[in-house]
């Protein structure tokens, strides 16, 4: 139901290497990035649920938004890119998920961070598990990259995206994070 009170937000399913994603973008940039979920109606569904502050409907990609989802479509296939470049609406966001988000998206392709990292560089040392539930809220996950945190034994843990752990494990290898997706001597 729409609100005449309340800005309009607009959403896109896309087909990529790894399944139907889909994208929700403002004026401002990309407000929400969906993961393939079990089909692209629930993909859909995701995607078009209620946002805090905007109504969202489903419409054809302006052509930024079409250049962006060209990248990700290239990045899920192997080709690359920090997708640093794309505009978020960060307008929902609390000052400390935005500190948490800009440092995670930093984090360029084939690397990671630990939670305690970024606690860290955000200056809340010993804020681990703040950081893994504020990354656990990401609405945009991938081009706000939360599958390149790890835990401090580098191993993976929560990764609340559809497909959990072997979402997250798939998204490093495509990215070829070393020691993920390469085959072992023994």
């Amino acid at each position: 139901m729409s609100h005449p009170d309340r800005p309009l937000a607009s959403a896109a399913l896309f087909d990529t290497a790894i399944g139907t994603c889909a994208l929700a973008w403002s004026a401002a940039g990309v407000l929400r990035f969906a993961l393939p979920e079990a089909d692209p109606a629930a993909t859909l569904a995701y995607i078009l649920r209620r946002h805090r502050t905007f109504d969202v409907r489903e419409a054809e990609p302006t052509p930024e938004i079409a250049a962006v989802i060209e990248k990700i479509r290239a990045h899920l296939a192997g080709d690359l890119d920090d997708l640093h470049w794309i505009p978020l609406d960060t307008s929902p966001f609390n000052d400390f998920d935005r500190a948490v988000y800009a440092v995670a998206r930093a984090i360029d392709p084939g690397h990671t961070l630990s939670y305690g990292d970024i606690a860290h560089r955000i200056g809340a040392p010993g804020g681990a598990q703040a950081v893994g539930q504020s990354l656990g809220r990401n609405p945009i996950p991938l081009i706000i990259p939360c599958h390149r945190v790890l835990a401090a034994d580098h191993a993976l843990h929560g990764f609340s995206a559809p497909g959990g752990l072997d979402t997250k494990q798939r998204l490093l290898e495509i990215e070829r994070t070393p020691g993920f997706g390469e085959p072992t001597l023994f």
